[in-house]
């Protein structure tokens, strides 16, 4: 089947997926006996009726594209993970956790280390279902689905336990300092001398929008975000191919399934092959190349 034009994969099928779903939606409203286009018009007005209304749905949009990146960047190489939920929950513990001890400083202090503590909480937590695929063949997409209950889990133990006020019987935490508060996208914009309604989305917003076009640049820009795409075909197993006269040494291919081959003094070049991919892929020193 003949891959489609960029703009119809950009465009176009994200379009007809959200026409697809609102028609089905449409039906199971008119099942129960309701309204769809009533329906249609409270869900727009809920979400962007009003500043107010605006303002909830980019603060639970901002939460939703960190999420989705994290997973997108995996699925560009083929790996389903499905555990974005349980490594934003962890990584949430992390921001917290920065939130209640520097809570009486300031924000712009409290802002990125919440971001750097959050990145590496997050990061922990799936590297252990990570390593679990690869060096004991667990199912990345059971493991990551387990590990967002068990995530759940400690969140609840923790704010049951560790981090609750002295005698409240909530499971919630300690209230942040006035340091630790983010400000809201209606104080930002009062900054240039406008007014608006509360709007308690915050400055987390533009961080998304900025998170955005950096992943976009890693995946799309960089050597990096070439070796994840070219990884999107599973390889199992590399051949090195000497592109020199003389062959002095040996060197273990990156991938660990790889079969071990001689390699030039100088330069060495392996090309990836498998029955998933559909054609090889040429690396440079055991790394695929542009």
């Amino acid at each position: 089947m003949l891959p489609l034009p960029k703009w119809a994969d950009g465009f176009l099928v994200p379009l007809l997926s959200v026409c697809l779903a609102l028609f089905i939606s449409g039906l199971v409203v008119l099942a129960i006996g309701e309204d769809p286009v009533k329906a249609v018009q409270i869900m727009v007005t809920g979400a962007f009726g009003s500043t107010y209304n605006l303002g909830f749905t980019l603060f639970y949009f901002t939460n939703f594209v960190f999420t989705g990146l994290a997973v997108a960047i995996a699925f560009h190489a083929a790996q389903f993970n499905i555990g974005g939920e349980g490594q934003a929950l962890f990584a949430g513990i992390g921001a917290a956790l920065v939130g209640l001890g520097l809570g009486e400083t300031h924000w712009l202090l409290v802002l990125p280390l919440g971001i750097l503590i959050a990145f590496l909480f997050g990061a922990a937590w799936a590297a252990i279902p990570a390593y679990l695929q690869v060096r004991r063949g667990s199912h990345i997409v059971i493991t990551t689905i387990m590990f967002n209950y068990i995530a759940a889990g400690l969140l609840v133990a923790l704010l049951s336990n560790l981090l609750k006020p002295i005698g409240a019987s909530a499971p919630q935490s300690r209230t942040f300092g006035e340091g630790a508060h983010l400000p809201r996208l209606d104080e930002v914009i009062g900054w240039f001398g406008l007014e608006t309604q509360r709007m308690e989305s915050n400055v987390m917003f533009f961080v998304a929008l900025l998170a955005c076009a950096v992943v976009w640049l890693l995946l799309w820009r960089t050597h990096l975000g070439y070796e994840v795409r070219a990884y999107r075909s599973s390889p199992t197993w590399l051949r090195v191919s000497v592109m020199n006269k003389s062959a002095t040494s040996t060197r273990k291919p990156w991938h660990r399934s790889a079969q071990r081959s001689s390699r030039s003094s100088s330069v060495a070049f392996c090309v990836v092959c498998s029955p998933e991919l559909p054609r090889p892929i040429l690396a440079w020193s055991g790394r695929p190349i542009r």
